[in-house]
């Protein structure tokens, strides 16, 4: 390998965040007390993203509502992408929830729920007794424009842009100049991610440097087998049901996977997929879907569409229940499927969401002691990597299968851009 290969891999987004993710994997064990020291490079760069967030979000909305056709047209790939979300997380639940039978790694555990301190949980389960479907639909009404910017509350973000984009659209051609300089907002806004980009290798490594340091390796070893389960059933569900949902779109699965590389090693490192949200708009854009598809589908599906999540929910649920010795029958456990349809989206926004989803679910059936989540503390950050790289890739599939069902997708240009490493779009 000479010289110039070598300068131009490592100049290359994806090799520089594998460097910094090995470096803080090193780090991390050999040096914790140094890699728990690291947590703030990776918070920097994840706050530096979402300072970001709520004017990309709210430009990339408007632009691609208010250049529709007609006012019809966004309901009807509102509705599309709702329908898409509700089948895969369906999906991802069941899926779980049949590993989780199958290779059944609290088994033999034997923890008694009532010697566990629950002190350590208290602030998930106080937030899953504020988390009904009722406060979530309240929550999606902001109580000011300014005070749902100002909080990144993106539910609350895109209602406002898909309404402001509507009376955009109804004023016809007297909008256009705005919505041209909105666009142009846009641009900048994407000169300023590359920018922020630069950094990513650093935000990687100093987010699992902290992981690796403040729970440690062994961590891993004590809770092996669920951790295996999570991640098998996580590949399982990204091969065989986005695989299906590709291959009806006709393109490649794993060369989509290769195409987004760089934001699946940072969303490994930094265990947020809001790190790579303004990336995968200019990706899915890039390769051929249609602005307003993608500006409509992609940020609402870091709400309604977390495969990843699902999959967790009703692994950990089981896992508690075999791990305290709690007998369930298999309706026992179809109703704990329906409840979390329904916790997993009135838990969405709020910080430690997969946490609050379970705390609700279990608190609901009075079954499963919800002293059981302490047993969760320590593997639950090497177990999110799971949830957020497959929450990622499930959107980005997400996209792709909505635009093709709209016929707002163009085919030709994303087998090219897939297939051809010199027609990719660059970061």
């Amino acid at each position: 390998m000479n010289a110039a290969l070598l300068k131009k891999l490592g100049s290359t987004l994806y090799v520089q965040v594998l460097i910094g993710i090995a470096v803080g994997v090193l780090v991390g064990h050999f040096a914790p007390h140094i890699g728990v020291e690291m947590k703030p490079l990776g918070d920097i760069f994840i706050k530096l993203i979402r300072m970001l967030l709520a004017p990309i979000i709210f430009a990339s909305v408007v632009v691609g509502v208010a250049r529709m056709g007609s006012i019809r047209e966004t309901g009807r790939v509102g509705f599309k992408a709702i329908l898409y979300f509700e089948i895969c997380s369906t999906l991802a639940l069941v899926m779980g929830l049949i590993v989780i039978n199958l290779l059944k790694p609290g088994v033999g555990m034997n923890i008694d729920a009532s010697q566990i301190d629950v002190e350590s949980i208290k602030n998930y389960t106080t937030a899953a007794q504020h988390s009904s479907m009722g406060d979530f639909f309240m929550n999606i009404v902001p109580n000011s424009v300014v005070g749902a910017f100002a909080q990144g509350e993106m539910l609350q973000i895109i209602l406002f842009s898909v309404l402001f984009a509507i009376a955009l659209n109804r004023m016809g051609k007297k909008a256009a100049p705005f919505v041209d300089m909105l666009d142009t907002f846009l641009h900048g806004m994407f000169g300023v991610v590359k920018i922020v980009m630069y950094v990513a290798p650093i935000g990687a490594f100093g987010g699992i440097a902290f992981t690796i340091g403040r729970y440690g390796v062994g961590t891993l070893a004590s809770f092996g087998e669920l951790m295996l389960a999570v991640y098998a059933t996580s590949v399982l569900f990204i091969v065989l049901v986005l695989g299906v949902v590709m291959r009806m779109c006709k393109l490649s699965l794993w060369r989509f996977l290769k195409y987004i590389k760089d934001e699946i090693l940072i969303v490994f490192g930094t265990a947020s997929t809001e790190a790579v949200l303004p990336q995968m708009l200019m990706k899915m854009e890039a390769m051929g879907c249609q602005k307003s598809v993608v500006g409509l589908v992609l940020p609402t599906g870091y709400t309604f569409n977390a495969d990843g999540t699902a999959i967790y929910l009703t692994m950990a649920a089981i896992f508690v229940a075999q791990a305290t010795n709690v007998n369930l029958t298999i309706w026992d456990q179809l109703l704990i499927l329906g409840v979390m349809l329904l916790t997993s989206k009135g838990s969405a926004g709020v910080a430690g969401a997969g946490f609050v989803a379970l705390a609700a679910t279990l608190a609901s059936m009075h079954k499963i002691p919800v002293s059981g989540l302490v047993l969760l503390l320590g593997v639950d950050r090497f177990l999110n990597e799971a949830r957020a790289i497959t929450n990622l890739i499930g959107n980005g599939v997400a996209t792709i299968a909505v635009a093709r069902w709209e016929g707002a997708l163009d085919i030709k240009k994303a087998e090219q851009v897939l297939a051809d490493p010199a027609a990719r779009f660059q970061m």
